[in-house]
């Protein structure tokens, strides 16, 4: 962690150094130009500003040929004046065209920190053509419900064919019949009919239906 923080301030204090003399730098060429009072001081602050505008932009991923361009005027501008203070130009006679540079930095500067800053990122040509299909794109039609499988019809048991009873072997069966209530209290039921008089399962049940 102490290793970290010791390369961290390192860096820090190397990058104050190189911002205080270019920005040093940047005030003697304003100055020599002409540029005297609070506006020497006002052009280094410009060229900084642009600078990180543009570094900024060029982070950000969008529009890297805008970020580029004007972080290679704001380069230029501060190196130049480096390399201008370091004896290669003579202060106290600044050629003419060096006194229209510094005059005319104020309207570059305000119009590439306005571009850098305000201007919006541009859809993707595949992203743009990507919402447009999804826009157009039919609504996708309601799957249908699946109908219910159809229950087997359930077939009613087959009725047993009527079969004929004598009137003599009814007219019995009510004896017994009644006589089978008055013992029990109860009436009685088709396989006691049917135990009592002898007769099949059909007859009896048939002789039942009449009683």
């Amino acid at each position: 962690m102490r290793a970290q923080l010791a390369r961290v301030d390192a860096v820090l204090v190397q990058a104050l150094i190189a911002a205080a003399l270019s920005f040093a730098h940047i005030h003697d060429i304003a100055l020599a130009a002409g540029q005297d009072g609070w506006k020497a001081w006002a052009y280094p602050v410009s060229v900084d500003l642009l600078l990180v505008a543009a570094w900024r932009r060029l982070r950000s991923g969008e529009a890297k040929a805008s970020g580029w361009c004007w972080f290679v005027i704001a380069l230029a501008a501060s190196l130049g004046a480096n390399v201008a203070t370091a004896g290669l130009l003579d202060l106290d006679q600044v050629p003419a065209w060096l006194r229209i540079l510094v005059a005319g930095w104020p309207a570059v500067a305000f119009l590439g920190g306005t571009l850098l800053a305000h201007s919006t990122p541009t859809t993707p040509a595949n992203d743009t053509e990507l919402i447009e299909d999804q826009e157009n794109a039919p609504e996708p039609e309601p799957e249908p419900t699946p109908e219910p499988p159809a229950q087997p019809a359930i077939e009613a048991p087959p009725a047993h064919p009527a079969v004929p009873v004598p009137t003599a072997l009814v007219d019995h069966a009510r004896k017994v019949a009644t006589e089978h209530h008055t013992r029990t209290g109860t009436p009685i039921d088709t396989p006691t009919l049917r135990a009592r008089l002898g007769v099949p399962a059909p007859m009896a049940e048939a002789i039942a239906a009449q009683l």
